[in-house]
């Protein structure tokens, strides 16, 4: 008797346990009727214990897709071995709402779940439990520390001022058109762009005006170019522009309406208006272009006749024929 009185002692402080545990558990037979469901469950879907038992799972819980989840039971009852399904694999098992105060932000609970077959007295697999865990706080860290990298990654290819590429990336970006021209042929040009008398720009109202400069012609590089080209600062006052699967006089074509612009338009900059001008150099990479730095020095010679010849126009790197 008094064997009796502590196991059923026993049973009831395992009972209050599963119940209470900060863990989903959830137990179903082999037509996934719910048998067992716990105070995490009953807490998070709003539905107590004695309304669920029996009921099909896929009918109290529509967010669950019921073809991937038989399979997913199947196998655990087949094979008497465990399964897992991860937050990074499928977000949720039950839409819950998130209450985390730390991840207060994230829309619902992520979850990680644990198919685990009960056996019976006699060996075979009766039924199947899920444990259901709370990672809200976990998937949301992960998530925002892979953002969070996303977006120091992009600035560190950024330069601060335009919003342009750094030169470094564009370079970077410039060797690997360069091979990829070398195996495809595809035309391809480079422009290299220079503000002219700059100096004088900041010598008489200062830097802060020289870089609103600055930033207006970045932003009307922004505005002309496609999705596929590649623009970046080259240094000081300087910018470059890899047009990619573009001859030469496409790339002519572009660089006119480019400065055309520029020369018609005014900065202005509190009570100041300014007007400036850009010098540019097309070239265009051939078989006499060996490498990505050769590729910059002639466009850079293409810019520095524009700047000879007059400023404001554009000049062309010439195929070397022999």
């Amino acid at each position: 008797m008094i064997l009796e009185k502590s196991q059923l002692n026993e049973l009831h402080w395992l009972m209050e346990m599963l119940h209470n545990i900060d863990v989903g558990l959830v137990v179903l037979d082999k037509e996934f009727t719910i048998q067992i469901f716990n105070g995490f469950m009953e807490n998070h879907s709003g539905l107590l214990p004695r309304e669920v038992k029996g009921q099909l799972i896929f009918d109290l819980f529509e967010e669950i897709p019921q073809d991937w989840f038989t399979r997913k039971a199947e196998s655990v009852f087949l094979l008497k071995n465990k399964a897992f399904t991860i937050w990074e694999q499928r977000p949720y098992l039950f839409k819950f709402d998130s209450y985390r105060p730390v991840t207060g932000s994230a829309d619902f609970m992520y979850q990680n779940t644990t198919f685990i077959p009960l056996l019976s007295s006699t060996g075979d697999v009766s039924h199947l439990c899920l444990l259901v865990y709370d990672v809200t706080d976990n998937a949301v860290h992960k998530q925002s520390l892979k953002k969070a990298n996303a977006e120091l990654a992009i600035l560190s290819q950024t330069d601060g001022l335009t919003q342009l590429f750094n030169r470094t990336h564009w370079e970077s970006c410039l060797l690997a058109e360069h091979k990829r021209w070398s195996r495809s042929q595809h035309p391809s040009s480079l422009v290299m762009i220079d503000i002219d008398h700059f100096k004088n720009v900041n010598d008489s109202y200062g830097h802060m005006v020289g870089d609103e400069v600055i930033r207006h012609l970045s932003g009307l590089i922004r505005h002309h170019v496609r999705e596929t080209d590649i623009c970046g600062r080259y240094g000081g006052e300087e910018f470059a522009i890899l047009l990619s699967d573009t001859p030469l006089k496409n790339a002519y074509i572009f660089a006119e309406r480019l400065r055309k612009e520029v020369a018609e338009a005014t900065v202005i900059y509190n009570d100041i208006d300014i007007k400036y001008a850009i010098s540019i150099g097309v070239a265009e990479v051939d078989e006499s272009i060996t490498s990505h730095e050769a590729w910059i020095e002639c466009a850079d010679a293409a810019l520095y006749q524009s700047k000879e010849t007059g400023r404001n126009k554009t000049s062309l790197h010439l195929k070397q024929t022999r």
